[in-house]
């Protein structure tokens, strides 16, 4: 497959580098703060009692590797996410409770993939360099969580709005600076929740599980560091 990436030489700038279809890619850090259930909660009822789901928010430590094309406005993204401080009362493997291991919760920080294809907005040059957006279409890999879910891991369709604002483009002496972004992101789950009536667990959803969730982002360059 001589279709991927063209080592760049030394004296290149990251703009001379030469593209066969895949360009130089990115490698990115981005702890994030994820709002879950942001609208649309449902209710959920266990042992006769109904309660409406909560709003979470969960933090993730994701790695990312953009890949830009040479197609006008579209790239691609390899994001892995890790959830560092996740738990959860069962071993999601092992359907052990946390009490049999010693413990009053099991830590689950379990890992998930993403697939992206990214469409572009509007770039920095509309904005002075302040902000730009992409809409996403995204193939998640992620722990099922419908009845109906045949692996312990599934892929799913989600949709995203990504607005980031380049908060030190103006930098100068501390050049890596201009890449680091914070960033807005709209999420829509579009498959593979619980509807209602589903039973998930000990609990039934009394309305489909929320799709909406919104996260704040913020971008570190991990490779190439200079702009």
């Amino acid at each position: 497959m001589g279709l991927l990436l063209d080592v760049p030489l030394a004296a290149q700038t990251e703009e001379d580098r030469p593209c066969t279809i895949l360009c130089a890619p990115e490698l990115k850090i981005e702890p994030t703060f994820t709002i879950e259930h942001l609208a649309r909660r449902p209710r959920l009822e266990a042992d006769g009692a109904v309660e409406r789901v909560p709003r979470e928010t969960v933090f993730e430590l994701i790695f990312a590797l953009d890949v830009p094309t040479e197609i006008p406005r579209i790239g691609l993204t390899l994001e892995a996410i890790f959830v560092p401080f996740g738990d959860t009362a069962v071993h999601p493997f092992t359907g052990a409770p946390a009490d049999a291991a010693g413990r009053h919760t099991i830590r689950d920080n379990g890992i998930e993939i993403e697939s992206e294809l990214n469409i572009e907005l509007f770039d920095t040059d509309r904005t002075a360099g302040w902000v730009s957006s992409h809409f996403d279409i995204v193939d998640k890999f992620s722990p099922g969580e419908t009845p109906r879910a045949a692996s312990v891991y599934t892929h799913k369709l989600n949709f995203e709005w990504d607005t980031a604002f380049h908060v030190f483009n103006r930098v100068q002496k501390v050049a890596w600076l201009r890449n680091v972004e914070v960033e807005l992101s709209l999420d829509y789950l579009a498959t593979g929740l619980p509807k209602a009536g589903d039973v998930v667990g000990d609990e039934r959803y009394l309305d489909k599980a929320s799709p909406w969730s919104l996260s704040f982002v913020f971008v570190f360059p991990l490779a190439p560091l200079a702009p």
